[in-house]
């Protein structure tokens, strides 16, 4: 699956209509040919659209109005002017959403919250102030002889009641600012009333305009799991569901978890030798990506799954996945396998080293060990790594020490971020497992534009919780700069030059 955010165009149409007709499911008319032209005509930005493997499948339509000249409490049709869209003006100061739909076969996807995610990025991108919008409230008709709008709406609110648009909307912190009579003449379901909507632009500053869009500030967000034992795999997938949920309501771009976080599932096997345990957990990696790949794509957040074991050509490898939230896959074989690793699994090298590119700047991966050797980390950097990520996994404090000591080295030596995720608590039952020992963090740069240590953000030592921490991708390319030292720039290659061979 293969899923892109992106404005809409005129060749879209007959994806579009398709879409609309099977969203409509005969209430209400379908936009023409001609009102989609005119939008992306006058407003190309405001027009986003979800395309999966080339099909467009959701769509979120808009125009910008002037909050001092139109009436935001005005009836839908005289919003749009029944098709003409005569209010929408380029020196408006509010974005007015006309439209959102999404296909019925792909709306488990949460497609949505990702067109709406869009539009707040395009609100602040064009230094707006607020996303406005007529929200139906389609569950009112069975609560109407009950109750009035009001009491329905803080009855929403307070989830005691569900509706599935304005529930929606609340969760993508959308307030409730007025509630509209005769919004939609036609509809019966929430018997005319509708509610105005609006999120505020925190970043909006009157006497500027701006239509950059480059992200500067990206979120991530780290799994100190802990180690424990489940029952079978669908509740390892609960934990793990638990924790991207969680980490991506506040809004983060990825998720982290260690390396050999699905460890547990191992436990069936003890009485086993450890190679032919973690073959028997090799044979779980697949079921348990295609499951993670679901839920990054679902909850809209680019997931490094850790890592696990995978059996390729009888050699056993040690491999970390990057899970898109647009659906790609991506993976990194961990380079430099311990001595534990070798005696235990008889584990085999990989013999790849590459940044990702991703819709958050360029990436890189490494697992535990590999941290420890600067060669690759300057490989990468080389490549334009803006973030490297780490998962680990260390059973006490002084290899946990030399996993810290050396990323934090490998942030300062190529002016990246470095991440680093662990595991704590025990294992019992399974064999080589026992202990864990973990503070995951997050490592900058070490300059005026970076916490004085270097630190960015921390976790509680040995305390399962989840590290949420932003780094300025702007920050580093000034460091590159202009920084005090340009650590990068001043090695000297006429003496020595890390290569890749292959």
């Amino acid at each position: 699956m293969d899923i892109q955010v992106r404005n809409l165009t005129k060749k879209d149409y007959v994806d579009l209509r398709r879409s609309m007709t099977e969203a409509y499911q005969g209430v209400g008319d379908v936009w023409t040919r001609e009102n989609i032209v005119d939008l992306i005509d006058m407003f190309p930005e405001g027009q986003l659209c979800v395309e999966i493997d080339g099909h467009v499948v959701a769509c979120a339509l808009s125009i910008i109005l002037n909050s001092k000249k139109s009436n935001i409490y005005d009836s839908y049709y005289e919003i749009i002017d029944d098709g003409k869209f005569s209010k929408h003006t380029s020196d408006g100061d509010t974005l007015y959403g006309i439209e959102v739909f999404v296909h019925p076969d792909h709306r488990a996807l949460r497609l949505g919250r990702r067109l709406y995610d869009a539009r707040k990025e395009l609100c602040e991108q064009m230094n707006l102030k607020s996303i406005v919008a007529g929200g139906r409230i389609p569950n009112y008709h069975n609560y109407s002889d009950k109750m009035s709008p009001r009491t329905y709406i803080e009855k929403v609110k307070r989830k005691e009641i569900f509706d599935p648009t304005l529930t929606f909307q609340l969760s993508n912190d959308f307030h409730v600012k007025k509630i509209l009579k005769h919004y939609l003449p036609e509809d019966s379901e929430s018997m005319e009333f509708a509610t105005l909507l609006e999120w505020n632009n925190i970043y909006y500053e009157s006497e500027t305009r701006s239509i950059s869009t480059t992200k500067q500030t990206i979120r991530l967000g780290l799994v100190q799991w802990q180690m424990r034992l489940f029952d079978n795999i669908d509740a390892f997938f609960d934990q793990i569901e638990f924790f991207v949920d969680t980490v991506s309501d506040y809004g983060t771009d990825f998720i982290m978890f260690p390396e050999f976080f699905n460890s547990p599932l191992m436990s069936p096997y003890n009485e086993l030798p450890e190679r032919l345990a973690m073959e028997k957990l090799a044979e779980k990696t697949s079921e348990i990506i295609d499951k993670i790949q679901q839920f990054a794509v679902s909850y809209n957040v680019n997931i490094i799954a850790g890592s696990m074991p995978i059996m390729e050509n009888k050699k056993l490898y040690n491999i970390s996945y990057l899970c898109h939230r647009n659906g790609k896959l991506d993976s990194f074989k961990k380079i430099h396998i311990t001595p534990n690793e070798s005696k235990y699994y008889g584990m085999t090298g990989g013999n790849e080293v590459k940044v990702f590119d991703t819709d958050c700047g360029k990436v890189g991966l490494l697992i535990c060990y590999d941290v420890e050797f600067p060669e690759l980390s300057r490989i990468l950097a080389d490549q334009g790594m803006q973030i490297l990520f780490v998962p680990f996994m260390t059973d006490t404090q002084n290899g946990y020490i030399r996993v810290r000591t050396c990323a934090q080295a490998r942030a300062i030596e190529n002016e990246c971020y470095v991440a680093i995720a662990g595991s704590v608590g025990n294992l019992p039952r399974v064999n080589n497992m026992d202990i864990q020992y973990s503070q995951s963090a997050v490592f900058t740069p070490s300059d005026f534009a970076f916490p004085n240590n270097a630190i960015k953000a921390e976790a509680t030592p040995n305390t399962e919780m989840v590290l949420i921490a932003d780094v300025d991708l702007y920050a580093l390319r000034d460091l590159h700069e202009y920084g005090t030292v340009k650590v990068m720039k001043d090695r000297r290659k006429d003496l020595y030059e890390v290569k890749l061979l292959k």
